[in-house]
Formats: C-alpha cells, structure tokens, sequence
C-alpha cells in the first residue's frame, strides 16, 4: 500500500488489480463486487467513497456500525456485516444491514427468524473451534438449517484464509465446499473471500465478493 496515495488513488489501484486478475482468470470483472471495509473510520470517509463510485460497504461492530448506517441513511449503499456477531445482537443487526457473511451456528440462525437478510457461511479453515466459522464437514447441515428459516437467503460461503497457508490453496478448497453446496442450494453459489493482501488468489478461485480495508481505506484509526 501506498501511504502517500490519495483515497482515489487507491481506491483506482485496487479496481485495476481486480481487472487484472478477473482478465487472467478469464472471468468478467463486472461479476466480482469489492466491499469497501470501513469499521473504525468516521462516516465522511464513506461519503468520499460513495462519492468515487463506492456501494458496497462492510462494518464489523455493531457499536459502531448502527450509528454510522443511520447517519448514511440517504446514500445509495449496500451494507455488508462481516465480523463475527453474538446471538443477542443478530436481530439488532438484521435491522439496517443488507447482507450477514458471518453465519456461523444454529443460534444465529434462529435468532435471525422473522430477518430478511442475504447470509453467507462462514467457514473455520483453522484447527481453532475458537476462531469464528461453521467446521468444514458442518456446512451442509448449518445451510439447512438456514434454507428452513423464512426470510434468510443463503447467498453462499464466506472464508478467510489462514496465517501461515498459500492463500489460493485455502481459497481452492472453499470453491470445493461450494461445489458441494450448489448441490443442496443450487442459487448458493457466490464466494466471499479475499482482502486486501490475497483478492487476486480469492479471485483465481471463484471470489465474487471481496473485503477490502486497509489497501483501500489507509490504516485504520485506533479503535475508540
């Protein structure tokens, strides 16, 4: 990342390496959506994205992330919750976000009935049951349990790859979660995955959705 670049500058940086992977995946760039992360960044920041062609947007803390909403109300933005959300705040959440790509157990799902919501399953590719995520070997039972709750479209899988593994090996696997997926949930077949040191590994894989912070956005301020 270039510090010294302009929010534009950046922002057209990161849109010419999507084209750049998409043309060496052979895949159409106007597929892929890149959701602009601005948790910790102040509301004007999304108007000056907004401003620069920016709809997508992602927020990862509900403190911070109601007010913001409220405070962007009149823009034209689509709002992507992409960190991980506790039970008791699912239906809070539900209520001014567009899209959840931190599905990740039977408590949330239910918490989120009478919801109309866009979910993604997040998928632990750790060793850590800590770490946020359904396990591997469980996504076909939690997206059941999603497919049976009236108002909750499944849009697909959601996945960060692990410290210390080729990224695109991680991806790889994800896209063959999928493919296993589809067969349950035919239309289940978009992809979020990739930030901003991997989106063009996530991209070679099948990414259609994209979470983008810091190679976009500059370093985050100090967390209030």
């Amino acid at each position: 990342m270039n510090e010294g670049a302009t929010l534009a500058e950046r922002l057209q940086g990161v849109r010419d390496g999507v084209a750049d992977a998409s043309r060496e995946a052979s895949r159409d760039v106007s597929t892929i959506t890149t959701i602009v992360v601005t948790k910790f960044h102040a509301a004007s920041l999304v108007r000056e994205l907004h401003a620069l062609g920016v709809h997508d947007f992602g927020e990862s803390r509900h403190q911070e992330a109601q007010p913001k909403v409220a405070e962007l109300s009149d823009l034209d933005a689509t709002w992507h919750f992409v960190g991980q959300l506790q039970s008791k705040k699912g239906r809070q959440v539900a209520s001014y976000i567009d899209v959840l790509h931190s599905m990740d157990r039977d408590s949330l799902a239910d918490a989120l009935v009478g919801s109309t919501l866009d979910v993604f399953l997040q998928v632990n590719l750790t060793d850590d049951p800590g770490r946020g995520g359904v396990a591997p070997h469980d996504v076909l039972r939690l997206a059941e349990r999603v497919l049976s709750i009236d108002g909750l479209r499944l849009r697909g899988l959601m996945a960060v790859a692990p410290v210390g593994v080729e990224p695109r090996a991680a991806f790889a696997g994800v896209h063959a979660l999928s493919d296993g997926l589809r067969v349950l949930a035919p239309t289940a077949s978009d992809l979020s995955m990739g930030m901003s040191g991997d989106y063009r590994d996530a991209i070679l894989e099948g990414a259609t959705h994209l979470r983008i912070g810091t190679a976009i956005t500059g370093i985050r301020p100090t967390a209030g």
